[in-house]
């Protein structure tokens, strides 16, 4: 039995929208500071995080290193997602080396 751990496309999107949302907030603080820009990003920075947070761990079969590293502000979500992608491919090269 194969066990398919590709997250949702919601949680791909969460793990961008993270990610953006905190490069555009870093970015407007050390430059111009305009107050609307913060006021928008914060929230919308931090309800993408704990989406990604609670998304992850929400799935099952998930390693806990992948539930770890979408603890990581930021670019945590785009790491879990990338190690889960690379277990899935890992996954799939062992069955093929393995004759049935």
């Amino acid at each position: 039995m194969t066990m398919h751990l590709r997250p949702p496309p919601h949680l791909r999107i969460a793990a961008h929208a993270e990610l953006i949302s905190l490069v555009v907030m870093l970015t407007n603080v050390f430059t111009v500071h305009l107050k609307p820009v913060s006021s928008l990003m914060g929230p919308t920075h931090g309800c993408a995080y704990l989406f990604v947070v609670v998304g992850t761990w929400r799935l099952r079969r998930a390693p806990a290193a992948v539930k770890v590293l979408a603890l990581v502000p930021g670019a945590g979500g785009l790491l879990a997602l990338r190690l889960l992608a690379r277990g899935d491919s890992a996954r799939s090269q062992e069955e093929e080396a393995i004759p049935s």
